[in-house]
This record gives structure tokens, C-alpha cells and sequence, in this order.
């Protein structure tokens, strides 16, 4: 009589479930947490209802024209390097870093040259950045009525 030997089985883990659960618990934790970008520059931007502020003006105005130079209170620089607009607002700001600032950007200027002249003014401290903006319920009125021709 010949006695097999029993074939003892070894218990095993199936991985394949355990894999899934894992890349779903991930995909649930990526997209549930929140990706919160803290800023060194806070920007308040203005609202474009029409109502008039009686807030003091700014003493600091930056314009980016539509080619992407820059203007500080109406005085065109040179060029539209940062670190002239950097001198310029040194120069004419002087110490003062809790003053407003006005930033004017035309409509048709690159955001980069926005975002440049924003950076130079977060890397000067200046924490107080008003975003002009140009008031369009006077624009969206009913035009006029033209006479017959």
C-alpha cells in the first residue's frame, strides 16, 4: 500500500483586492484635500459696481501699457525690467510700505508683465495692492437712440 503524502496548502494574501482598496483610498484623499497656496502678496480687489469709495487715493499708481511697459505715477521708464521698476517705485515711494497702491493694467497687456510688477511689489513688502478696474454699468446702459436716417 503506498501512502501519498498530503500536499499541505500555504495560506496566501490575495494582494490584488488589497492593492485596489489602497489606490482608492488614495484617489479619494487626493481629490478631498484642499490645495491651499498661501500667498506673500494679498491682493483686495476692488468691486466694479459703480459705487463710489471715499477712501484716500493711492499714493503709489503702476500702469502696465498694453506692450508691456511700465509707468509709475505717469513717469515712463526706461525699460520694463523688474529691476527698473523696482528703482522707480524705491525711488518714489521711498521707506513707506503701508502706502496703497494702485496697479492699472490695459486690458490687452500680457499677464505676465501684470504678475511681474506684482511680484516686485510683494518682494518690496508692500501689503496693500488695489487692482483698478474700469466701471461697465455706465458701458452696458442702453445706448442712445440715434435719429432716423
Amino acid at each position: 500500500m503506498k501512502l501519498r503524502a498530503r500536499r499541505v496548502d500555504e495560506p496566501e494574501i490575495n494582494l490584488i483586492s488589497l492593492i485596489d482598496v489602497l489606490l482608492v483610498m488614495l484617489i479619494f484623499f487626493m481629490v478631498s484635500s484642499s490645495f491651499v497656496s498661501e500667498s506673500r502678496l494679498k491682493v483686495q480687489l476692488p468691486s466694479a459696481s459703480g459705487e463710489r469709495s471715499d477712501a484716500q487715493p493711492a499714493t503709489l499708481v503702476i500702469a502696465v501699457t498694453q506692450q508691456g511697459a511700465y509707468r509709475v505715477n505717469d513717469r515712463e521708464l526706461i525699460n520694463s525690467s523688474r529691476e527698473t521698476l523696482r528703482a522707480a517705485i524705491v525711488k518714489i515711494a521711498g521707506e513707506d510700505r503701508n502706502a496703497k497702491v494702485a496697479l492699472r493694467a490695459d486690458a490687452r497687456a500680457t499677464h505676465q508683465a501684470v504678475i511681474t510688477a506684482m511680484d516686485v511689489l510683494g518682494r518690496l513688502g508692500y501689503s496693500e495692492v488695489n487692482i483698478a478696474t474700469v466701471d461697465l454699468q455706465g458701458a452696458l446702459a442702453a445706448p442712445a437712440a440715434r435719429p432716423p436716417p
